[in-house]
C-alpha cells in the first residue's frame, strides 16, 4: 500500500503554521491582526481568479457553481456543518467563536486547488513530491495568517488533507483513468470562485458568502465535465 508521505508532511506543515499564527497573533493588537487579515483576504481573491481563468471552459465551471451553491441551500447544508462543527468545538473544549468559520474557510482553500489533486497523483504514480511539497509551503503561510485571524478551528483542516489528498494518492492508479483534464479543470475553476468567496469574507463584506452551502458547488464539477466534458 502506498503511504501518502506528501500529504502526511503537508498536514503535519499546517498544524505548525496554524500554532505560529495563533501564537504570534496572540502578540500583536487586534487592530494589526485585523489588516494583515483583510490584506490576506485581497490576495487570495486573485489566487482564486487565477484558478478559473486557468480552466478553458468555464461555463461547466458556472453551472457547478449555480447548482452547487442551489443545492447546498435547498439542503440546509450550511446550517448542518455548522452544527457540527459546533459538537465538534464542544468536545475539544474550545471557545473560539470562529471556529467553524475557520475550519470550513480553511479546509477549502486548502483542498480545494488543482496542486492538491495534481501533487496527490503524482505521488501516488511515482512521479515525486514536488508539487505537495511546493503547496505545503504556501498552506503553512496561509493557515497561520488565517488561525492568527480565526483561530483554532483552522488548524482541524489538517484532516481533510489527509483524508482527501490521501485519498487520491492511494488510489491514484485507479482514478487516473477517470478524473479527465476536464475534470481537473473545472474543480480548479470552480474551487477558484469559492476561494474568491472566502477572500471576500475575510474583508468583512456583508452578508457574506455562504461557503460552506457552496460546497455541493465541487460535487457538480466532478460530474458534469464527466458528462458534458
Amino acid at each position: 500500500m502506498i503511504i501518502p508521505w506528501g500529504s502526511i508532511i503537508n498536514s503535519v506543515a499546517v498544524v505548525i503554521g496554524g500554532a505560529l499564527g495563533l501564537t504570534l497573533g496572540n502578540l500583536i493588537s487586534e487592530r494589526v491582526r485585523q489588516v494583515i487579515f483583510q490584506l490576506f483576504g485581497l490576495f487570495i481573491i486573485p489566487i482564486g481568479l487565477g484558478m478559473v481563468q486557468k480552466s478553458p471552459d468555464l461555463i461547466l465551471a458556472l453551472l457547478s457553481a449555480v447548482l452547487g451553491g442551489g443545492f447546498g441551500e435547498v439542503i440546509k447544508l450550511g446550517p448542518k456543518l455548522d452544527s457540527l462543527g459546533d459538537k465538534l468545538k464542544t468536545v475539544i473544549g474550545s471557545k473560539n467563536p470562529a471556529f467553524t468559520e475557520g475550519l470550513i474557510a480553511s479546509s477549502v482553500m486548502v483542498c480545494s486547488g488543482a496542486m492538491a489533486i495534481v501533487g496527490s497523483f503524482e505521488e501516488g504514480l511515482g512521479q515525486g513530491r514536488n508539487t505537495l511539497l511546493t503547496k505545503t509551503m504556501i498552506d503553512f503561510f496561509s493557515v497561520g495568517i488565517m488561525a492568527s485571524k480565526m483561530g483554532s478551528g483552522v488548524l482541524w483542516c489538517s484532516v481533510p488533507i489527509i483524508l482527501y489528498q490521501g485519498l487520491l494518492t492511494v488510489l491514484a492508479g485507479a482514478l487516473q483513468p477517470i478524473m479527465t483534464v476536464a475534470i481537473e479543470n473545472c474543480l480548479s475553476a470552480t474551487g477558484g470562485v469559492l476561494v474568491m468567496g472566502i477572500g471576500v469574507n475575510m474583508l468583512g463584506l456583508r452578508p457574506p458568502v455562504p461557503i460552506s452551502s457552496c460546497l455541493p458547488a465541487l460535487v457538480f464539477a466532478v460530474i458534469l465535465p464527466a458528462i458534458f466534458g
